[in-house]
């Protein structure tokens, strides 16, 4: 059987209503998460996009580009002497046509001289041996302007011009308004009130004040009076005491109006007064013209300047971002080398900079090499005494006599010294650079410098009998000054005149001359010694290399030269080694007469 019971409606709009509530809420909560989504992914696309195209360099100079040139369109758009031009133009055109207007309504507005208007009542009321007429009223210097006939001329020359034209009598009261006329200017046409209009808009709103703002200057504001009150025009008032006269307002809507006033006069009596008035707009589009042609032009000029910003900033942003990429990269990986890019090919201040970090970089890691190098250099050659050290101690309690007992003490005092001296030489070389780099240059008297370091030797020895003598060459006014350290040149001086005593002979002679070479001072330290090997004459200057076959092993720390080399590069001079020759020996070859030293030191 079949179920016929209807359903209750209320129950089942109640269920559908209740069921499509949520589902109508949940799709609006998908839509407005889905628009948030999309919102912040355009909000970081753009931001990741303002960050990588527009650094903070090349905000600036668009910045200042463009606000050099929106301040000069900003004053042309300002437009006041345009402005004031055409103003004046349009008064004058005004005032010509008003008086061309005033006369054809002087030639025409009048009534008829020759017709007699009779009053039938009038002549009733005559008396005996009276004449009907009325001299006043018919003379010819007092006709009342007829609106009939002006009408016509009125709307043939008013209709091709944008102006608006008004009669006012000798009381100031209207008798005609080009607004009115309607046809063929034969029929008044009087409007009524206008319907109340909606209010403009905030965009609209915006224009008019910006067009007020831009207008409004010390210029009155124009109201439109009434028809009984003509007189209230400062034009019109001056016009019927028979002057012609101009005024320039402003309207509510932020456009100018710009009205002249001419006397309508015949037999130089005045009849009433013609005002002439612009159009709201008329002036504003002759002046929108022209602010939306600079706009154009603006336009092009911004884009224009732009792209020139963009492209000045690529040359400049983008060279310096890559050398701070690459600056940032040297700070974070030491151990690899990282080479700066070279933009010393552009011969402008980003090649000097690329140039400078270049040249920084490579001392950076030179430094880093060399403090390597050293450190490997310190921790071998303290290795070797160590060694030797403690192989000593371990055999001194298994020596068997007093013999050998001695022999292991001297051996731990050989190797306790060798490392007091390791340890000084490496220290003094270790605060070397750093007190060349903390102390300031002060001029140093190479003259007196040596003649002091040859004395101490001289009266020192440092147990060799070997004298020292120094010689100068060139004007004995001549100081043989240079900007450096006293104390470290010394120190090299010392060094060298060391090295040559314990290479000479006993009853040897070391001689040091000093010259000057262009814009050099140039010092030489020859010995009497055996010479230096060929293959030896770069390795001398390494860090802890000695070869003194004459001397026993580990009397010196073979620092010596290597710090000289230092001290002399850090005075931006040189210092190299080579073999005096000797007379030629029994088979035909040079032989060595000594070693010589040559340090080189730049001089102002």
């Amino acid at each position: 059987m079949l179920d016929r019971t209807q359903p209750d409606p209320g129950v089942n709009a109640e269920g559908a209503l209740a069921s499509r509530v949520p589902d109508d809420a949940a799709a609006v909560g998908v839509r407005a998460q889905g628009w948030q989504r999309v919102l912040g992914w355009l909000r970081r696309a753009g931001q990741f996009f303002f960050a990588l195209s527009f650094s903070s360099l090349t905000r600036r100079i668009v910045s200042l580009n463009l606000a050099g040139l929106i301040a000069l369109v900003a004053s042309i758009l300002y437009l006041s002497q345009f402005r004031a031009g055409l103003i004046d133009a349009r008064a004058q055109s005004l005032l010509t046509q008003a008086e061309i207007i005033a006369g054809a309504i002087a030639a025409s507005a009048t009534v008829e001289t020759n017709t007699i208007t009779i009053d039938p009542d009038r002549l009733l009321d005559l008396k005996p041996g009276e004449s009907y007429g009325a001299p006043d009223e018919f003379s010819g210097l007092d006709f009342p302007i007829n609106p009939e006939r002006v009408a016509p001329v009125l709307r043939r020359l008013i209709s091709p011009t944008k102006t608006r034209a008004r009669i006012y009598d000798r009381d100031g009261v209207l008798i005609l308004d080009s607004r009115s006329l309607y046809g063929r200017g034969d029929v008044l046409r009087f409007e009524l009130p206008p319907p109340k209009t909606e209010k403009p808009g905030i965009a609209e709103r915006a224009m008019i004040a910006v067009r007020t703002w831009l207008n409004r200057g010390d210029l009155p504001l124009y109201r439109e009076l009434g028809p009984e009150n003509g007189k209230g025009y400062q034009e019109v008032q001056q016009s019927l005491d028979g002057q012609k006269s101009s005024m320039v307002r402003i309207n509510e809507r932020g456009e100018v109006i710009v009205s002249v006033s001419v006397p309508v006069q015949r037999f130089r009596a005045v009849h009433g007064a013609l005002m002439l008035s612009t159009q709201g707009d008329d002036i504003d589009q002759m002046v929108t013209a022209e602010r939306l042609a600079i706009l154009k032009v603006f336009g092009v000029a911004s884009a224009v300047m732009i792209v020139l910003s963009l492209l000045l900033a690529s040359t400049i942003a983008g060279p310096v971002r890559r050398l701070a990429d690459s600056a940032e990269r040297v700070r974070r990986r030491i151990r690899t080398r990282v080479e700066i890019p070279d933009f010393t090919g552009r011969r402008d201040e980003i090649g000097h900079l690329s140039g400078a970090l270049r040249d920084m970089t490579d001392a950076l890691y030179n430094r880093i090499e060399a403090i390597e190098t050293f450190a490997a250099d310190v921790a071998h050659e303290l290795k070797n005494p160590l060694t030797s050290l403690r192989s000593a101690v371990e055999t001194l309690p298994l020596a068997r006599n007093e013999n050998s007992r001695y022999r292991l003490l001297a051996v731990i005092e050989h190797d306790v010294k060798r490392l007091d001296r390791l340890i000084s030489d490496i220290s003094d070389a270790s605060r070397l650079d750093a007190e060349l780099q903390r102390q300031d240059e002060a001029p140093v008297d190479i003259r007196r410098l040596l003649n002091t370091l040859t004395s101490v030797a001289n009266e020192t020895r440092l147990g060799h009998d070997v004298a020292v003598e120094a010689r100068f060459e060139g004007s004995p006014r001549d100081t043989f000054s240079i900007p450096g350290h006293d104390s470290r040149l010394g120190q090299v001086i010392s060094n060298l005149l060391v090295n040559a005593q314990s290479f000479s002979n006993a009853g040897g002679k070391v001689r040091i001359v000093c010259r000057r070479v262009r814009s050099e001072i140039e010092i030489v330290v020859d010995d009497d010694g055996p010479g230096i090997r060929e293959d030896a004459l770069e390795k001398i200057f390494e860090r802890f290399y000695t070869d003194r076959p004459h001397q026993g092993f580990g009397q010196n720390s073979g620092l010596g030269l290597s710090i000289s080399k230092q001290i002399i590069e850090a005075h931006r001079g040189r210092i190299w080694a080579e073999n005096r020759a000797g007379p030629t020996g029994a088979d035909g070859e040079a032989t060595v007469a000594g070693a010589r030293f040559v340090v080189r030191l730049p001089a102002p």
